[in-house]
């Protein structure tokens, strides 16, 4: 992996939260190859080192809050970050490059590769393993940012790993359960060919208009750098410890992952959240699944941050 150059900017302290320990909010920004990450800091208003959380958001453009622009806005991540704040727990998440603020850095989406996020998220977490503000560095990773998490852990430093919402199945395994049915034949035959083509590394030119969303050439380099990826192996390479946090009401990564995620890795912690969803919302099982994606004002599952607090802050 290449040396990453760090650089930091303290530019201005965000708004207090008290519910029940206050918080401020520090602009961040990392130089990395290519040009600058932006993040935000969110620190609890106390004295001491303390653990800080390395938040890294999911597919597509996602962005540090855990908003969509294709789709979702219910700022779960910015949420999650108030929420761990209020217990004495720091967090740090960016925009991937890419995404919002830090669009510029991958201009092109030809460009994009798990190995580059991967790469991100070690820079990110060397400079918070640098920072005498933290006492640990856990990395925490919502669905595809479960892998990167774990495939970034060991160069980052971690001292623990969380695996939200993450998959264990590679990537094309995945792909295809979703679509199963979903598609009229004569796209379903064209999609499998497709993913047999890049899962052997190799790029396919034409794709019919209604494959362009998910099988567009751009997007395929980035594709295939995923498919070749194996998430049960990595997670389970990771010699720290461990938490898997999993939702029964998640229609986009099935609770099975989760248990395939602790085969792999039998040490692991595993939390399964009755009724939480893929945006950590815990939702009634007659719910449309999209109907908690744009509602931010919506609290984040009760189990998932306590569940969290006790991983990262055991008692004793």
């Amino acid at each position: 992996m290449s040396r990453l150059l760090l650089l930091i900017f303290l530019l201005c302290a965000g708004l207090a939260h008290a519910a029940p320990t206050s918080l401020v909010q520090w602009p961040m920004a990392l130089r990395v190859p290519g040009g600058t990450l932006h993040g935000t800091l969110t620190l609890p208003d106390r004295d001491g080192p303390l653990p800080v959380v390395l938040m890294i958001a999911g597919s597509g453009p996602t962005d540090r809050d855990g908003n969509n622009p294709e789709g979702a806005h219910n700022d779960s991540l910015r949420l999650l970050a108030r929420e761990l704040a209020a217990r004495g727990i720091a967090s740090l998440r960016y925009d991937k490059r890419g995404v919002a603020a830090s669009r510029a850095v991958a201009p092109r989406e030809e460009e994009l590769s798990v190995e580059a996020y991967v790469a991100d998220a070690a820079a990110w977490g060397q400079l918070l393993k640098s920072d005498p503000r933290f006492s640990q560095l856990i990395l925490l990773g919502h669905s595809e940012g479960a892998l990167i998490a774990s495939l970034a852990a060991a160069d980052a430093g971690a001292d623990a790993l969380v695996s939200l919402s993450g998959i264990a199945h590679p990537l094309g395994w995945v792909l295809r359960e979703q679509l199963q049915g979903r598609l009229p034949p004569a796209l379903a035959a064209e999609t499998e060919t497709i993913l047999r083509r890049l899962e052997q590394g190799h790029r396919v030119a034409k794709v019919s208009a209604k494959l362009q969303v998910l099988l567009r050439p751009s997007v395929q380099p980035y594709l295939i750098s995923l498919l070749r990826q194996r998430p049960a192996e990595a997670f389970a390479r990771v010699p720290v410890p461990a938490l898997i946090v999993q939702g029964t009401r998640d229609f986009q990564v099935d609770a099975e992952e989760a248990l395939l995620l602790q085969q792999a890795r039998p040490e692991a912690q595993l939390l399964l959240i009755e009724g939480m969803n893929h945006v950590l919302r815990i939702v009634p099982a007659a719910a449309p699944p999209l109907a908690s994606y744009n509602d931010p004002r919506l609290p984040l599952a009760a189990e998932l941050v306590e569940g969290l607090a006790r991983f990262i802050l055991p008692a004793g």
